[in-house]
């Protein structure tokens, strides 16, 4: 059987870390910004960690 292709669009967006959990950027940084708060932005700075409903299907897109 073939191996499965890695998802360029996954590998851009997703890191896995060494515990298994896979990290994310957070959402709502890109513009408007003037409008946030300064602890909202320094917040969004953050990495975030994918939920446990959408492990299954992130690691299916980042099987190489």
């Amino acid at each position: 059987m073939p191996k499965m292709k890695t998802s360029s669009s996954a590998k851009k967006r997703f890191k896995k870390k060494k515990n298994g959990a896979i990290k994310r950027a957070k959402a709502f940084r890109r513009h408007c910004l003037g409008c946030k708060s300064q602890k909202q932005k320094r917040h969004l700075r953050k990495a975030g960690v994918i939920a446990a409903s959408d492990h299954k299907t992130i690691t299916q897109l980042l099987a190489s």
